[in-house]
């Protein structure tokens, strides 16, 4: 899907919902590098993430918004430093599938609940996206898109694994002043995957690919500075 012609207006929250229930509908391709492919597979263990947008009840995005309104928002958190893997760093609400889930859906919901303290009923999950390998942690993720249809108060529930929890507005994600790329080693090739740089925030990882990726084929995305890059390690 393309962007929306110039002079037209930005995508209203309703209709940004339609488009992700599209995008779950016709699935996506997340165009990974091979460095990224599971040692074993069949082995790896399987994940879920909750991508949940909404509409903020404050704190509107600071960047003009040509593509998405200004208060459309997506929820995240930072994982605790002491964490054995993906330490310090931002991510969906989500974690590993447990024998009791009935299905990735099921997990992204209850994990988010666990994570963040958020009311399970105000979420219309709106299906799941193709499973996403996690090398660094030998995990398979289904991302779970939805919408938070009745927003409530969310916090860190548990700081021995989460120490913050936020919404950030879409908006301020597509503003090109706010993308990067983050380039390193893995498996001995070197690597470019997207970052974001939001009100001193640095999303990199899986998060930022998946991100990225739904932004591109959700049409919102605009041209980007992709030679800029950032350090997630200084």
């Amino acid at each position: 899907m393309s962007a929306p012609a110039a002079g037209a207006g930005p995508a209203t929250p309703l209709g940004a919902r339609a488009e992700l229930e599209a995008l779950v509908r016709r699935g996506i391709d997340w165009r990974v590098d091979p460095s990224r492919a599971l040692p074993r597979p069949g082995a790896a263990r399987p994940a879920a993430v909750l991508v949940l947008f909404g509409v903020l009840d404050d704190s509107p995005a600071d960047a003009a918004a040509p593509v998405v309104a200004r208060d459309l928002d997506v929820l995240l958190q930072r994982r605790a430093a002491t964490l054995g893997h993906h330490a310090g760093q931002v991510s969906f609400p989500g974690g590993r599938l447990d024998p009791g889930d009935a299905s990735p859906e099921a997990a992204a919901v209850r994990e988010a609940v666990e994570e963040t303290g958020l009311d399970p009923t105000g979420v219309d999950v709106l299906g799941t996206l193709a499973p996403l390998a996690l090398p660094v942690s030998d995990h398979l993720v289904t991302p779970v898109p939805a919408w938070w249809s009745r927003p409530s108060q969310v916090v860190a529930v548990d700081h021995a694994e989460t120490v913050d929890v936020f919404r950030v507005p879409v908006a301020d994600l597509v503003d090109p002043a706010h993308r990067a790329s983050v380039v390193h080693d893995r498996g001995g090739v070197r690597v470019r995957t997207p970052a974001f740089e939001v009100a001193g925030v640095l999303v990199w990882g899986f998060t930022a690919i998946v991100l990225a990726r739904m932004l591109d084929e959700l049409g919102w995305s605009v041209p980007w500075d992709h030679g800029r890059t950032v350090d997630p390690w200084s």
